[in-house]
């Protein structure tokens, strides 16, 4: 009886593209004398499949280096133009939608605040469709659209009886919300268009380890802070929990027993103490006072160059708090990185991370507590939208560069390849 499930001569032929796609994507530029040793497919195989990339378009020359003795070695990248991706930021203050090509370089932006309608999910579908017409004709020269990420708060579901991706976000008051089906209806996208949803921490942590401060590291947690806390928890070089579920709700681990409301409505979570919410509020209580009209950022930025005795208690106690949520990180998955990211964390942490640093040491156990680094975020404010545009880029990679079978409803779980640069700088 023939063997079900059998590799078929295309199979194979699709996998090698993958593989030879993410080397040079991660690693690249790459002669084909590299790939093969990089990769251990026999010099044959890596020559028809680079001649049948670059025929597609996919690949692109990129100058030479000398060989030993012999002619000079062409040097392969993926090619920037062969497509475009999209990413989505659902924020806390704003949409943010962009637009990139393949070296994910910025090729448009569209930015619309949330102001008084919130996250109304009427308003913010609205906005996100808004923004996805607006990218797309701006009239920039840009490869086929190979996909569109959205980063959204709370937890993501595939629940193909409701249209695809559902979110969950309790503090957005997002209750089973059918995003995937009412954002495809309001843009017109129809059902073959490549969509990705995904939550805003893990997309957050994908671009940090793809382009950012997790590069190299096979175990890490990216913590996003903002308004709220989430982090993107990395064990072996793969997301934890998968990528239809929600980033591990670390804002939602409790700190204190019966201690300050949180968002959600439960108390005494480590956001009621360190996202940038409950911080301008206790810095409130203690007698601070942000500018007149100011909006989050810039009162924090005020609480952060104010010189009292009262704001230098509610960043010690800050500090204090975010230093001990991160001790619990470490105990439980014993990272080698944390990462601090998101814009309150990159604000907090310029100020206050040797504080930090020093009350996880404090808090967590020596001996994992040794071996982790903890260090600030380095994309700034595009790393969510860079990384939901890798959802789609990495299903690209994975499938050798041509269109999937069946297009997931859901963010796939992007592997990460070897450490190493992309192929091109990244903005910040």
């Amino acid at each position: 009886m023939p063997e079900r499930h059998r590799r078929t001569v295309r199979d194979l032929r699709r996998g090698n593209r993958a593989r030879l796609l993410r080397r040079l994507y991660l690693e690249g530029p790459l002669s084909r004398q590299e790939l093969a040793a990089r990769t251990g497919l026999s010099s044959a195989s890596i020559s028809n499949v680079t001649s049948e990339l670059l025929a597609d378009g996919l690949l692109e020359e990129a100058g030479s280096v000398d060989s030993d003795g012999g002619r000079p070695r062409i040097l392969l990248r993926v090619a920037p133009g062969a497509g475009s991706l999209i990413g989505v930021d659902v924020g806390e203050t704003r949409i943010r939608v962009e637009l990139f090509d393949l070296s994910m370089a910025e090729l448009a932006r569209c930015e619309h605040p949330l102001k008084d309608d919130g996250h109304n999910v009427t308003h913010v579908v609205r906005l996100i469709a808004d923004g996805l017409k607006a990218v797309s004709r701006t009239g920039v020269p840009h490869g086929p659209l190979l996909g569109i990420g959205v980063g959204v708060p709370g937890i993501v579901e595939d629940d193909p009886a409701r249209g695809g991706a559902v979110v969950h976000g309790q503090t957005v008051d997002w209750d089973a919300v059918p995003l995937e089906e009412l954002l495809r209806e309001a843009a017109q996208l129809g059902d073959a268009a490549p969509l990705f949803v995904s939550n805003g921490a893990k997309t957050l942590g994908q671009a940090e380890m793809w382009f950012g401060a997790g590069r190299g590291a096979r175990d890490a947690v990216i913590a996003l802070i903002g308004s709220g806390v989430g982090a993107s928890v990395i064990t072996d070089g793969s997301a934890y929990g998968g990528a239809a579920h929600g980033a591990g709700e670390w804002g939602h681990t409790t700190m204190q027993l019966r201690g300050r409301r949180c968002r959600c409505g439960a108390r005494g979570c480590l956001e009621a103490y360190v996202g940038a919410e409950a911080v301008l509020e206790r810095w409130r209580e203690a007698g601070g006072a942000a500018p007149s009209g100011a909006d989050e950022e810039s009162a924090l930025a005020a609480l952060l160059a104010a010189d009292d005795p009262a704001t230098a208690e509610v960043l010690a106690e800050t500090a204090e708090y975010l230093g001990a949520g991160i001790a619990d990180l470490v105990n439980l998955f014993n990272p080698e990185r944390i990462v601090l990211a998101g814009w309150a964390g990159l604000l907090l942490g310029t100020r206050l991370l040797p504080a930090v640093r020093e009350a996880t040491a404090a808090y967590a156990l020596r001996y994992p507590a040794a071996r982790a680094t903890i260090e600030l975020g380095r994309l700034g404010a595009d790393a969510v939208t860079v990384g939901a545009a890798t959802l789609p880029l990495s299903r690209f990679l994975d499938t050798g560069g041509t269109a999937p079978a069946h297009v997931p409803r859901t963010a796939p779980a992007p592997r990460r390849g070897p450490a190493a640069q992309p192929t091109a700088g990244l903005g910040t």
